[in-house]
Order: structure tokens, then sequence, then C-alpha cells
């Protein structure tokens, strides 16, 4: 996670945190007028972007996706959620570009399988997060807004995101405009358990995602439990101490 606090030291990578969260807004605020959960959330085409510019950009991309969230929210859905939309959207870049690794950016259908898990576990940990948040301060159920969240992650990045990569690629490339191109090996170097990492972050993800839909569809009974926010609160702890990991 060295890369993340280093980032700011590179002059490049703070304009394309800046292009990234520009790109983000300026795709999230015309739909603001769709909204799938009102004063809440909204249909995103613009998910993609996280994901996307994660890949190319890495730790600028993170940063720009939860800033270019929280400037999207100041146009109809801006509130005490919006502390968990910045660091779940800044999850949605950042999981997939730690789980892809060092594989090629511009061969991405040759790596689909892992392109595919990346989606996943970054729309997963997003949701979660959001989704623990709003359950916590009480503003809306834990599966109407995780169901919601991770549909507009994970579907619009799955359909959309092989293309967009396909196409941008090149140019990034072509520009040295990749984050891996930009920032000193020394500055990037993995976390001090990656592997480790990985899989915490995964079952933080994936097991609170999955036993937050469970116990609030009411599949699981929380009689004599904690309440759900309580119940979640250490997977979504397992899954910051994965990402430090990392």
């Amino acid at each position: 996670m060295r890369e993340v606090r280093r980032m700011w030291h590179y002059s490049t990578m703070v304009v394309l945190t800046v292009l990234t969260a520009g790109i983000f807004a300026a795709i999230l605020i015309p739909f603001k007028g769709i909204p799938l959960i009102p004063g809440l959330t909204e249909l995103r085409p613009a998910n993609v972007i996280p994901v996307v510019f994660g890949l190319l950009f890495g730790p600028a991309g993170a940063w720009g996706a939860a800033l270019g969230n929280l400037i999207g929210d100041f146009f109809g859905t801006l509130g005490p959620g919006s502390f968990f939309g910045f660091w779940g959207n800044f999850l949605a870049a950042y999981l997939p570009y730690k789980m892809w690794g060092n594989r090629p950016v511009g061969q991405v259908r040759g790596h689909l399988p892992c392109f595919v898990l990346a989606v996943l576990l970054g729309a997963m940990g997003c949701a979660l997060m959001i989704g623990f948040g709003v359950e916590a301060l009480r503003l809306l159920p834990f599966s109407v807004i995780a169901a919601a969240v991770f549909f507009n992650n994970a579907v619009i990045a799955l359909l959309l995101g092989p293309f967009l990569l396909t196409l941008l690629e090149p140019r990034v490339s072509r520009w040295d405009l990749s984050w891996t191109e930009i920032v000193d090996p020394e500055d990037r170097t993995p976390g001090p358990a990656p592997r480790l990492g990985l899989a915490l972050a995964w079952l933080g993800a994936g097991g609170g995602f999955l036993l937050g839909l469970a116990v609030s569809v009411g599949l699981v009974s929380l009689t004599g439990l904690p309440s759900l926010a309580a119940l979640l609160a250490p997977l979504v702890a397992i899954l910051i101490i994965g990402c430090f990991l990392l």
C-alpha cells in the first residue's frame, strides 16, 4: 500500500488523480436524474471508471474514483453516507489493481478469469463498505444498498471494462502514463504479506457482503445476535487489514 501514499510526490500521478475524478464525476452527474434508490444511489454507467482507471493508473485511479464519487454526491446524494461512499469507491479501484498485479493490462482478454475475479472483489469491497455505513447510520437496510452497489459496479465493469481497456491501454502506454512507468520501483513495493492480504481481502469483502445479504433478507436470524452493523464490523476490519498487507 506504499504507493497509495507515495504517489502524491509525483506530479503526473496527481494530474491523473484529478483527471480520473473529473471524468468519473462528469459521467456520474447526468445520471443523478435516474435514481435507483432516491437520495442514495442512481444508475451509474460511470462505475466502469474505477476498475479501468485503477488498472491503468493504480493509486491515482483509486484516489480519483473516491474524489469523483464525492464530487458527484454534491449533486443530489451528499450526506453522512458519503464518507463510506468515498472509501467504497476507493476500494472499487484499489482491490482490482492489487489483485491484477503485474499482468499486462493490454492483454486483459487473455487474463479474463483474473479480470472477472478482480471486478467481483472490488464490487464486493465497495458494496460492503457502503452497505455497512448506511446500515450503521440506519439510513437503509444493508441488502437494498449493497445489492444496488454490487450490481452497478460488477455488471457495468464486466460489460464495458474489457472494451475500454483495449481501447485505452495502447494510448496510455504510448504516452508513458501507466502508473508502473511513473512511480519508482521503491515507491511501489508490495505490502508486507501480499498473499495473506489478498486472502483477507476476499474473506472480508466476500464474507461480509454475503453475510450482510443473508442476514438482511432474513436467511439468517439475528435473534440473540448483535446488530447487523456490529456483526459486519469485524469483517470490515479484516478487509481493511488485508488492504494494508497487499
